[in-house]
Parts: C-alpha cells; sequence; structure tokens
C-alpha cells in the first residue's frame, strides 16, 4: 500500500537543529526506525505536516555504561540491543525481550525508544524498562528532564512527551546486588505477532522482587502489591498461587482483537508462575537459558 497523503521530509544535521524545528513548528513527526510510523502513514492514521528523519544524528546513538548508568541512545535498535554485551552482562532481560519483537528485518529498523514513544499496550520493551526503573530522558530547545518509566505510558499510544520534545536516551541504574530476570510472552502463532500478554519479572539475592504485565491492560504496568507480598519469600508453587490472586486484583484485563479477558485472565496467571520461578532460578545460577520459550 502507497503513502498518499503529502507531507515535507526533514533531515536535520544535528541534534540541535531537530529541536528548533519542533519548537518553531507544529505537525512534524519524527522518524528513527519507521517501523510503526510507516504503517500509520500508508494507513492515513497520522497525516502530518512534515516528517523529520532522526537517524543520522550521532548524538542518538550508542549504548555506554558509566558512573554505575546503562544509556541506551534513542537510535539504538533491537537488534543492536541483542549483540550488545553490555546489554548481556548487565541486563540480559532486555535482550531476551528484544528477541521476541517482530521479525529479524524489523529488528534491524526498530528502536527501544520508538517502541516506548508508539506506546501501544503490547509494546514489548514495555515491562523490562519498568522492572528496570528505568527513566526516559526528554530533550527540546527548553532543556533536558528525566521521566520515571512508570509514569511515561498513560495511555494506550499516550505518554508524557510533550509535543516539542524527543527522547534523546534511556537510562538504567545498575543492580547494587545480584539479579536474575524474565520475560515471557504469549503470542498467536510463532513468528511476526503482537503480544497477547506479556510479563516481566526481575529479582533481587535480597528477595526483592519487581513485575511488570503489558498487553493485558490499556497501559504497561508494575504490580505493586505483588511485589509486596513476595518480598523476602521463595518462590514455591504456594507462594505463587497466592500471587496469582494479587495479579488478578491488580490488572483490569481486556478483549480485544487479540484475546479474550478470560483467556488473558487464565494465560496471565500460567506466565506469572513461570516467569517468577525462572527469574529466581537464573539468580540462582540455574534454570531456562535467555531467550528460551517459557509459554
Amino acid at each position: 500500500m502507497p503513502i498518499t497523503h503529502e507531507f515535507e521530509f526533514l533531515r536535520p544535521s544535528s541534534l540541535g537543529d531537530a529541536l528548533s524545528l519542533l519548537a518553531d513548528r507544529s505537525g512534524i513527526k519524527p522518524l528513527a526506525g519507521g517501523t510503526d510510523l510507516i504503517v500509520r502513514l500508508k494507513n492515513g492514521q497520522d497525516t502530518p505536516s512534515a516528517v523529520m528523519d532522526l537517524k543520522q544524528l550521532p548524538e542518538l546513538g550508542g549504548l555506554a555504561v558509566k558512573d554505575g548508568v546503562l544509556t541506551i541512545g534513542a537510535g539504538v535498535t533491537f537488534a543492536e540491543l541483542i549483540e550488545s554485551p553490555l546489554i548481556r552482562k548487565h541486563y540480559p532481560l532486555l535482550a531476551e525481550a528484544a528477541q521476541t519483537v517482530a521479525s529479524g528485518g524489523v529488528r534491524n529498523r526498530a528502536t527501544l525508544a520508538g517502541n516506548i514513544v508508539s506506546a501501544v499496550p503490547s509494546c514489548d520493551s514495555a515491562t523490562c524498562l519498568l522492572v528496570c526503573d528505568a527513566s526516559v530522558m526528554a530533550v527540546s530547545a527548553r532543556g533536558e528532564r528525566a521521566i520515571p518509566i512508570t509514569e511515561w505510558f498513560s495511555g494506550p499510544r499516550s505518554t508524557a512527551l510533550q509535543p516539542d520534545e524527543l527522547v534523546k536516551c534511556v537510562r538504567i541504574t545498575l543492580p547494587e546486588k545480584k539479579t536474575g530476570g524474565c520475560y515471557v510472552k504469549l503470542a498467536r502463532y510463532n513468528g511476526e505477532d503482537l503480544a497477547q500478554a506479556g510479563v516481566s519479572v526481575l529479582v533481587d539475592s535480597a528477595k526483592n522482587y519487581r513485575v511488570a504485565l503489558s498487553a493485558v491492560c490499556p497501559a504497561p504496568k508494575r504490580l505493586r502489591k505483588t511485589e509486596i507480598f513476595l518480598k523476602g519469600k521463595r518462590p514455591t508453587d504456594k507462594t505463587l498461587s497466592e500471587a496469582v490472586k494479587l495479579v488478578a486484583l491488580e490488572v483490569c484485563a481486556i478483549t480485544d482483537i487479540r484475546a479474550t479477558v478470560e483467556y488473558r485472565a487464565h494465560m496471565t496467571g500460567i506466565m506469572f508462575k513461570r516467569c517468577a520461578a525462572a527469574a529466581f532460578a537464573r539468580l540462582e545460577g540455574k534454570g531456562p537459558r535467555y531467550g528460551e520459550k517459557l509459554v
């Protein structure tokens, strides 16, 4: 399907030029990987006056660890996350989630920042960033600000980013304790499909748990009551069976074209149990290898 809507194509030579354009004009859509925007342009869901290409801006690239903080540039693709030794060393959970994103061709173009800016409820990277307590660095001509990922998603395709802002990078403070993590994605078939449900669990050596779900409710969500209940406990069958009841209370599951509320609620319980058990086993140096499917 061709793009029939006409728009101006902008290609700023620096981040400063890009921010000036956003400050001076309205109706500009930033283009990074384009895997979401191009589809919406073809479908007529977005009709911007201009599309601004950001791929060539060096200020938005790169992965680095400095002073105990992992920085992921807005231009970093899912393929780069999967291949990065830094990600595999410090947050293999992110690489595990990145491997579930669409196809290899899409992962070569799609960016982590673009994934959270699109803010679809099935956003694959959302739960991992939530359990990692990430911050999104937004930048505009007015300056920079850090937005906690817990305050980022405000609804389906809605975020805390303002029209004159761009995502510069995502930052994650490296954990002080040893951790084990797991991401489990439920899809309708093997291959390129959006999640019917996504679950992430991160647990540290003091048995502090972080739990997040996506694609189950209108926006990705941390499950604070479930985390408090699990604190200090081993994930025995009895403990996880009790925790599943809290998961059901904390999540208002939805019905859409990919699954009914009943199916989502049932599968979320199964996924949570397997995810929590695998995260804890990995913390102890056991369990399934990262990337192994659990549903």
